[in-house]
């Protein structure tokens, strides 16, 4: 009872000063910054994950002299963002350790199922394609199996690793999501990909 008193206490307190120092603080701000942004420099986050992924690549393909504007499908590239949105924050995983690694059974419905089905494939050709690691992947009712091991079963700390790393950890490996979104943005075929 008495850390809820001191707790309410510290709060109205913390609130009291900040309600007290804003005018303050505002009056302190030379008129020629607007309120919106907080003293010291602009804001640089967009506000939004996907949002800021595409801008990141319009600034790229402006920055180019060279850019073929038409070829260029954004469309194409937030269509995508979607589905890593889906697969991310949708889909249910199941993983269960298997010898030298992990399978993990990834499913959803409607929309997230497709995005599954659309973005796991091509990622398990790019684990595949690492030297510690082979991965495959089946469909299954409502999305795909997803099994990644060891090329050494008796490596400990690589079977560890994928284990660690889980559905999410080793979707995520590679250097190859950035170069992939530019090249979807520019327009150009990239085999593998529904989008």
């Amino acid at each position: 009872m008495m850390k809820t008193r001191l707790a309410g206490v510290i709060c109205c307190l913390v609130l009291t000063g900040w309600l007290v120092a804003t005018p303050a603080r505002a009056q302190q701000v030379p008129h020629s910054h607007s309120m919106s942004h907080p003293p010291g420099g602009a804001p640089t986050l967009s506000g939004q994950d996907a949002f800021g992924a595409i801008q990141e690549i319009v600034r790229t393909l402006e920055a180019n002299p060279g850019t073929d504007w038409s070829k260029v499908n954004l469309e194409r590239l937030r269509q995508h963002l979607i589905d890593m949105n889906d697969v991310t924050l949708r889909s249910e995983v199941k993983a269960t350790p298997v010898p030298g690694g992990l399978t993990m059974e990834v499913t959803g419905t409607g929309r997230t199922e497709q995005a599954i089905r659309r973005m796991v494939v091509p990622h398990a050709v790019e684990l595949n394609g690492m030297p510690e690691w082979s991965a495959t992947t089946e469909q299954i009712p409502g999305g795909l199996r997803l099994t990644v091991v060891a090329k050494n079963p008796a490596d400990a700390k690589t079977v560890a690793r994928i284990r660690g790393l889980g559905f999410i950890g080793l979707l995520v490996q590679g250097s190859h999501h950035q170069p992939h979104h530019l090249a979807m943005a520019r327009g150009e075929a990239i085999s593998g990909h529904g989008h």
